[in-house]
């Protein structure tokens, strides 16, 4: 039966379908984030969380658990993104209280282990540096601050694995006298890339050796941390009229000619690892660098209250790894007001802002709600990956800090992972023994171990890595 209607029925019919079309339309595009409430942040946390977690291929049959696809050309990701992107879930495990992802965690961060159980596996000896394998130990140093679920007693401890990286970051061999001291951005001295002296590879051995003192009270760490800063600041890296800090320099010429590029990232990390000691040690020091470096960075990397990568984002330049910068920023200054509460006034409400900017433009790709970089356009920017899913990730989960009171732990304040000082040093041999003069006969036979490792991979891919990988020299 056809139902005839009068025309000002008719017209009226029309403009009420389409109204319900309309609103109807208006709710299939409504953002499912919001960080309005605690559950809306939970919720869209959650979300995004799984959006990342589609990139990694580890859990799948064949593919080796622990890394992201990579590195080029195989894939787009280098090892050390893959140790920062469980660091990322250990957080969001531990502000938003879901496991979902505890499993891979572990599995990632227990396969990826290496044969001294240093974060230091053979098959990523060619582009290894010192801040990736800081990366997986500063991931293993936070397992052991939030309390994350301790391995099984014959296997590795995060604590254990924090303080291996640490060891075989402070020996003699990954130390010179090359623009007076600092650590080398790799490890080997056939890596291309070897000569740079940079701020994140010695702001990862900073911020794990502040960390570790906090958590155990072994000065040792404290040593190491103040040397470091020292380091920074009588190069330059520091700058102590400003508080910028800049990227690096080549140490054959003497780090005269400083990489005046700034990273989000290198402020993070000295800010955070400035904090712990604040901390750890209430010396006013400490708490004056930490609110300097966290003025300078509020300023600095969110222009109108929103986090912009200001060495690459604009220009368009910023390369897969620098897509992760602004969630390290987000966490490690979340952390901050943890530990130093009286920066928690300025950070806190720039630390909104900038989430809420950074879940509006997530309406991208395939599913309408992944996420791009650059956040303060307020649209999506057409690229998603997965450290734009990270960063994101890393905004959101951020904002439950400071609504169930916790900060990390020490091991005198509930921490459950059992550490070993001589971790990473061969074994549990005297320690004088491990900080003994490196000899010829040390020197021949490391040269020809990273000759034998390199020649097995085909030397060639060592000379791939420095065009992409991380802040590093242009």
């Amino acid at each position: 039966m056809r139902l005839l209607l009068s025309p000002g029925v008719a017209v009226a019919a029309v403009v009420s379908v389409l109204l319900s079309t309309a609103g109807q339309t208006a709710a299939e595009d409504a953002s499912p984030f919001s960080i309005d409430s605690e559950d809306d942040i939970k919720k869209t946390a959650s979300i995004v969380a799984w959006d990342l977690m589609q990139y990694y291929k580890g859990n799948l049959t064949g593919e080796t658990p622990g890394i992201l696809p990579g590195p080029p050309p195989a894939g787009d990701y280098y090892w050390w993104e893959a140790g920062a992107m469980w660091g990322t879930l250990i957080d969001y495990w531990a502000w938003s209280g879901d496991s979902t992802y505890n499993d891979e965690i572990m599995a990632a961060m227990q396969w990826q282990v290496g044969p001294k159980a240093d974060y230091q596996p053979p098959n990523v000896t060619a582009s290894l540096g010192n801040d990736d394998q800081a990366f997986w130990g500063m991931s293993a140093m936070l397992a052991a601050e939030s309390k994350f679920p301790d391995p099984p007693s014959d296997k590795p401890q995060w604590l254990a694995l924090a303080q291996a990286v640490f060891n075989t970051q402070a020996a003699p061999d990954r130390h010179d006298q090359l623009c007076g001291g600092g650590l080398h951005w790799q490890i080997y001295s056939v890596n291309h890339g070897y000569p740079y002296k940079n701020s994140i590879a010695n702001g990862c051995f900073f911020n794990l050796g502040a960390r570790l003192y906090r958590y155990t009270g072994n000065t040792t760490y404290l040593d190491w941390a103040v040397r470091t800063w020292d380091w920074m600041d009588r190069v330059g890296f520091i700058d102590r009229e400003t508080w910028a800090i800049y990227d690096g320099a080549n140490s054959n010429k003497g780090c005269k000619e400083i990489n005046r590029a700034e990273f989000s990232y290198n402020n993070a990390i000295f800010a955070q690892g400035a904090a712990f000691l604040y901390n750890a040690t209430e010396d006013a020091v400490w708490k004056q660098r930490t609110e300097k470096l966290v003025e300078y960075g509020l300023k600095t990397f969110f222009p109108k209250g929103v986090a912009v990568e200001i060495s690459c984002e604009t220009a368009g330049t910023c390369t897969t790894d620098m897509l992760t910068f602004k969630g390290f920023l987000h966490r490690w200054y979340s952390v901050i007001t943890q530990i130093v509460p009286s920066t928690a006034p300025s950070i806190r409400p720039i630390l909104k802002k900038s989430t809420a900017a950074a879940i509006k433009q997530c309406t991208g790709a395939a599913l309408g709600r992944q996420c791009g970089f650059k956040w303060a356009t307020g649209v999506y920017d057409g690229k998603t990956g997965a450290g734009q899913q990270m960063s994101v990730l890393a905004a959101v989960a951020s904002q439950l800090v400071g609504l169930d009171g916790k900060a990390p732990v020490t091991g005198k304040s509930g921490g459950t992972s059992k550490g070993n000082p001589n971790a990473g040093s061969g074994g549990d041999t005297d320690p004088a023994d491990r900080h003994r003069p490196i000899t010829t006969a040390d020197r021949v036979g490391a040269g020809f171990v990273t000759f034998t490792l390199v020649a097995l991979v085909g030397g060639v891919f060592a000379w791939m890595m420095l065009d992409t990988h991380q802040g590093g020299e242009s």
